[in-house]
Order: C-alpha cells, then structure tokens, then sequence
C-alpha cells in the first residue's frame, strides 16, 4: 500500500487523530495537552497551512525562496550576519562545534551533564566528530560559574542550552549568564548556544533576541519544537563561521535542494506563534499554580520560567502510563506523551510546553485532569 491508502485510519477533517496505544490498539485523540501530538501535526492540517499562506509564485529555491527568506529573516531577528539552514538541530549544533574545534585546535567542549547533545544524539560529537564532552556540575541543577570554572581542560567551546528541557525548562539569570560566558572567553572557549527554545526563553529573560544572540559566537535555533513547523534548524553567526559551517554541512549530506516547505512552514511560525509566547508563559504560570494548589503533583520550576515546566507525580511510571490511557481512551484527552521515571523512587514526571491547542484547557481543568490521573494510578 502506498501512503494513505488505510484510510480508514485516518483522522478526518483534522478534529482527532489516531493514536497507538501501549497494547497496539488505536485510539482516538480529540484534545491534546502535548504540543507535537498527531492531534496537531496530522499532514492534511499542515499542507492546508501551507497552502492557504503561501503565494501561488512562490519559487521553491533561489534568493526569494522559502529558505533564502526564513535565513535572512533569522540573521535579522538574532542580529547577526547570516544564518543558514539545516535539514535537523542534531547536524547544526554539531558542525558549529566541528567549526569551533577546528578553528582553536582544542577538541573537546562543556555543557550540563544533561545537554541535549549528549543525552538524545546518541553521541555523534564523538562518534563523527572526535569531540570529547566535559560535563559541568549537576545533573538536576543548572550550571554553576563556580562549576565552569573547575574546568581544566582547554575547551573549543561552552554550550548553554536555554532553558534546559530536561530540569523542566530552568534558565541561569541574565547577570549569571553573562558572568558565564565571560569566563569561558577569558579561557579561549567560543559561546555557543542550543536555543532550541530560545523563542521561549526570551519570555524569561524579556530582551530583544539580538541582545541575547550577542551573548554567543553561534547561534542554534529549532524551526519546529515551539514554533510548530515541520523541521529543520538554522545556526545563526558572523559570515566567515556560516561560510565554513556551510562546507560542513555539505558533507554531512545537510545540503539538501526543495527544502522549502520546511523553511515555509517555519516562516509561517514566526509570523503567528512567536508573538503569541508571552501569552503562552502567562498561561503556563496559570496552570501550573493550579496544579500546585489543587493536587498532589508539583511543577518544576514553580513557577514556570517558560512556556515549558515539568509535572512530577508521587505515582509510579507503569502506573501513571495505564491512567493516562484510560483517560484517553475513555474521554479523548492525551495528557502527555512521553513519561520519565524520577529521582525519587516510585515518582514520575512529563512535560508541558503551552502551544496554541493548550490554551484551550483551562487551569483549573489540567489540575483536575491530574488529580483524576492520580486517582486512576493509585487504583
């Protein structure tokens, strides 16, 4: 069969989508807490997006293509001299530390022990690039001056990961930050920022976004996770650093042609998402005072310092996974999508990262879905 052809699978009219359940049955989504559900990305939805806002002219390459836009628009946006597109994050955070450890001949560079580069990438910094990782500090708190400056190893580069996703979306102060970045110049590192969620974390530390790019020598921003594209990434920075991240990219098989419904629907992101965060963080600092005064679970940080916060549960994962299905499947509303066992034994957290489809629950509605959830666990 070719795709589409079960088409009875398929959500119609883009008001559910269907979901594998843990057993490998199917479901059916109707509201979803979770920003990337199938809820919300169903194709059909996405390519009638792209349609209704893209002109009937629009070129697929070239100066006024869809890429050559959204990069020059970024290098506006960040203040830098140019930015160019990846087909991923994972290649564009790895090429800006191939640069940085090519150019200062030091090979191996610093972040949190839980950078998104070590912990979700497999290691490909080592593994293609001989690049050796030097963790700072500990695993549930954010980097410390103090910390960095332990470090003896001459360094390529620091990677700051703002916020950092998996200690619930924590950022360093803007003074601290700035103390940090100052440390590791002095030492000869280059500054390299994964803001995967930068568009988020602007809402924390509430400066022009060019104002925190010129913190950094590179700039990596996500075209998908919180803008609520399709894929794709763009590393921001003077001209010579794009240029040889260019060459990089090439290699890696980056430089990819017709990459323009990813750069379109990106386009599409900044336009309509991106001055819609504040109202994202408000309403996520909204729900989570709700589940902290109306249920047993806790938020991290409280309160939200973003869009995106954690929920820790004092239920165990296996428990809170067969509640969260009973939910779905008996009232259509996927809480979360993914469960991550705690520190603490027999507790459990997820994530929430307030998009436009969150903002149609209620504060008060999430913390009684939780108590519910919790209910359900314990039984």
């Amino acid at each position: 069969m070719g795709i589409g052809d079960d088409r009875n699978s398929l959500p119609k009219g883009g008001a559910a989508a269907r979901h594998r359940n843990g057993q490998g049955g199917r479901v059916t989504i109707r509201r979803s807490l979770v920003l990337h559900s199938p809820l919300h990305r169903a194709p059909h939805r996405m390519l009638r997006r792209l349609l209704e806002r893209l002109p009937e002219d629009t070129q697929p390459g070239g100066e006024d293509g869809p890429v050559a836009v959204l990069e020059r628009r970024i290098a506006a946006l960040l203040g830098t001299e140019a930015a160019l597109f990846f087909p991923s994050g994972t290649m564009a955070q790895q090429v800006a530390l191939r640069v940085h450890a090519e150019r200062s001949g030091r090979h191996a560079f610093a972040a949190h022990p839980q950078t998104h580069l070590d912990v979700w990438e497999q290691r490909g910094y080592a593994v293609v690039h001989g690049l050796r990782f030097h963790p700072v500090g500990g695993r549930y708190e954010l980097m410390s001056t103090a910390a960095l400056a332990t470090v003896g190893e001459p360094l390529a580069a620091v990677v700051w990961e703002l916020p950092q996703r998996d200690i619930g979306g924590q950022l360093p102060g803007w003074e601290q930050l700035r103390e940090q970045v100052d440390l590791a110049r002095g030492r000869g590192a280059a500054a390299h920022l994964d803001g995967a969620r930068l568009w988020e974390a602007q809402t924390f530390y509430e400066r022009p976004f060019d104002e925190i790019a010129a913190l950094f020598d590179t700039v990596y921003v996500s075209l998908y996770k919180s803008l609520g594209g399709v894929r794709g990434a763009v590393l921001a920075s003077d001209l010579p650093t794009v240029t040889e991240a260019a060459g990089w990219r090439q290699r890696l098989g980056g430089g990819i042609s017709d990459a323009w419904p990813l750069a379109a629907a990106a386009l599409i992101g900044l336009d309509d998402v991106l001055p819609r965060m504040s109202a994202y963080r408000d309403h996520a600092v909204a729900v989570a005072a709700a589940i902290n005064h109306g249920t047993a679970a806790r938020t991290l940080p409280d309160p939200p310092q973003t869009p995106l916060f954690h929920v820790h549960l004092p239920a165990p994962a296996a428990a809170v996974e067969r509640a969260g299905a009973e939910l779905l499947a008996e009232h259509g509303v996927q809480l979360f999508g993914r469960l991550w066992p705690a520190a603490v034994p027999d507790t459990c957290r997820f994530e929430i990262t307030i998009g436009e489809h969150a903002m149609d629950f209620a504060p008060t509605e999430v913390a009684t879905l939780i108590d519910d959830l919790l209910r359900r666990a314990r039984d």
